[in-house]
């Protein structure tokens, strides 16, 4: 391993017949990987949070997740359901969304309404 030129003596290069390139870090140093890791998750709403209301809040998106998937799972499996139908399955999966995150429907917008409009498109053959 050589050092680059103009390089400051804490830094090293290796050459590209080794087959990768460090410049500008120090020997041994792979992005402070190891002193990240060691300071544990560190995530806002860890800190605002107690352990309970995390947990409800884990068990109301697993419910979610749940129920949308039962949603997709008819409407792109029952051979007799019209377009309409589909329609209100996931007309309700919006309301119950929104019953469970009253001020969410953004992150509904951008999460699951696309999935469920290509559904619907697929299915129905819709524009």
């Amino acid at each position: 391993m050589a050092v680059a030129t103009g390089a400051t003596p804490n830094c090293v290069a290796s050459s590209k017949a080794e087959g990768r390139i460090s410049v500008g870090r120090k020997k041994g140093d792979f992005m402070n990987m190891h002193q990240q890791a060691s300071h544990g998750p560190s995530f806002p709403i860890g800190d605002q949070q107690s352990l309970p209301e995390r947990e409800e809040e884990a068990r109301k998106i697993r419910r979610l997740q749940l129920m949308i998937s039962m949603v997709m799972s008819v409407i792109s499996q029952d051979p007799n359901l019209t377009v309409e139908e589909a329609s209100e399955l996931a007309a309700g999966a919006k309301r119950a969304a929104l019953a469970m995150f009253p001020d969410k429907e953004l992150a509904y917008d951008l999460l699951y309404k696309p999935r469920l409009q290509r559904l619907m498109k697929e299915r129905f053959r819709l524009q």
